[in-house]
């Protein structure tokens, strides 16, 4: 027994000496920092908005420990740049110590202020290392944008906090538009947003049309108008659920033409929600809505048209068409190969019932659900279901369309189904990349019906302008195929 004390105590003491012996830091001149990289780029970022982080490694890659004298920011404490230096934040570190063949970790953020261009500017700054009489440097560079801004000013029990646009605004892209919060369109005001306009959303901000309240988006071809996230990294671009909805109710005047609405979790929610008996009415024309991490297009009772659409790649549904209403969908791609996650619904949902205040189902008609010249298609085995409460109009149609359901289901009712094309792979360009336009051998083309061209003066252009009468029958989709 008195021997294994000896022996443990020994090795205490072996510990504790060990512990507490200093590092060798060389002096040499020539040892010199290593770094994961000289450059630190942050994309565009917003005035007054902070960046995500961006970081990189200091090695030191001799066989003895470093001391870094000084790691400071060039700008010093008028820097748009904030650092954390091994867990610390700050501006100016003395006496880093790195030991031999080790690294620390460098995060960097950005914050510009406002100044007097519309273009973006560049701001640049960099971060000073001395280290044994040696000064290296790493280089911060971010472009910024100054914008338009609307933040919270409003705030009710039950509603998100939001800000009232003035009535009757114009919107054009001289500026983008950061929203945080919900921006409001108020009863009985409107909201015209010109073409090449882009709107961006803090995390869980929306765009919201008062009943009474009316959106005119007039993008182009050339200029769609752009609604997305804030955040504009590279890796943000596909990115989804990065702000809410654009959500519209009862008695205005909406139209939106060529936008893209990406990124969010709900594109368009259109439902009576103030004041039931007003008109209910939307056109979608030449518009992508895709990445949303709930519902492409939610409709609670509306009538709502959309010609030329692609509605794509989304967590749940494509379409979620509830509680009755009037929908037409002619010549849309309406794809989901989501990827973000686990999909257990179908992309397209429709039913004709609305729950009550008992939760009990009371029936509402859905008056027609039409679906013409169209594809939906998926990588589930069923991408369609009905949800019908017996005793309310139920009328849906599928006339001349790709649809993927189970095999089981019998698309034979002519009061359903008319010249479908039952689980045929469209053959889209490339999926896993979003590319929803048609491949060379595309089994969708010369599928459409050429009478339905003649419906309204948008649908014999395809939502890139090709001129779909110079083709024998026009393809299934948004997108005439023209390879």
């Amino acid at each position: 027994m008195i021997k294994l004390i000896t022996a443990n105590a020994g090795l205490l003491i072996l510990i504790f000496f060990t512990q507490c012996r200093k590092e060798n830091f060389t002096t040499d001149a020539s040892a010199k920092l290593d770094f994961s990289s000289d450059t630190v780029l942050f994309d565009t970022v917003f005035v007054t908005m902070g960046s995500t982080n961006k970081q990189f490694t200091i090695h030191n890659r001799n066989n003895d420990a470093l001391k870094i004298s000084n790691i400071r920011l060039s700008g010093g404490a008028a820097s748009v740049y904030r650092l954390n230096v091994d867990g610390l934040p700050g501006i100016n570190f003395n006496d880093v110590e790195i030991p031999a063949n080790d690294s620390l970790w460098v995060f960097v953020e950005v914050t510009i202020n406002p100044n007097t261009t519309n273009l973006p500017f560049i701001v640049a700054d960099s971060i000073v290392f001395e280290t044994n009489g040696n000064l290296q440097k790493v280089q911060l560079v971010a472009w910024g944008q100054n914008a338009h801004f609307f933040k919270p000013t409003n705030s009710q029990p039950g509603l998100p906090d939001y800000s009232i646009i003035p009535c009757n605004a114009v919107w054009d892209s001289v500026l983008p538009y950061v929203i945080y919060g919900y921006a409001v369109v108020d009863s009985g005001c409107s909201l015209t947003i010109k073409e090449g306009t882009k709107i961006y959303f803090y995390n869980s901000s929306g765009l919201w049309v008062f009943s009474g309240g009316n959106l005119q988006v007039t993008g182009t071809l050339a200029h769609p108008v752009v609604f997305q996230g804030s955040r504009l990294e590279a890796n943000y671009q596909n990115t989804p659920n990065q702000w809410d909805r654009i959500w519209i109710n009862e008695g205005g005047s909406n139209q939106i033409d060529y936008a893209i609405i990406k990124n969010g979790f709900i594109g368009l929610q259109l439902e009576e929600l103030f004041e039931p008996g007003l008109p209910k009415n939307i056109i979608v024309n030449n518009t992508v809505i895709k990445n949303m991490n709930g519902v492409g297009v939610l409709t609670r009772g509306y009538n709502a048209v959309f010609n030329n659409c692609e509605i794509s790649n989304c967590g749940s549904y494509l379409a979620a068409l509830t509680q009755g209403g009037n929908y037409a969908f002619n010549h849309c791609t309406m794809a989901n190969f989501w990827r973000f996650g686990k999909r257990s619904t179908p992309s397209v949902y429709l039913n004709n019932y609305l729950v009550n205040q008992n939760n009990m189902p009371v029936g509402v008609n859905l008056d027609k659900a039409d679906f013409k010249n169209c594809i939906l298609y998926g990588n589930e085995e069923n991408e369609f279901e009905t949800d019908f409460l017996t005793g309310s109009a139920a009328n849906f149609l599928f006339d001349h369309s790709i649809l993927k359901v189970k095999a089981s289901t019998d698309v034979t009712n002519p009061l359903h189904y008319n010249n479908i094309y039952k689980n045929n792979n469209p053959n889209f360009k490339n999926t896993n990349e979003g590319d929803f336009t048609l491949d060379t051998l595309a089994f969708a083309q010369n599928k459409g019906d050429a009478a339905l061209l003649n419906v309204n003066t948008i649908l014999p252009f395809d939502i890139k302008g090709v001129n779909r009468f110079n083709f024998l029958n026009p393809d299934l989709g948004t997108y005439e195929r023209t390879e």
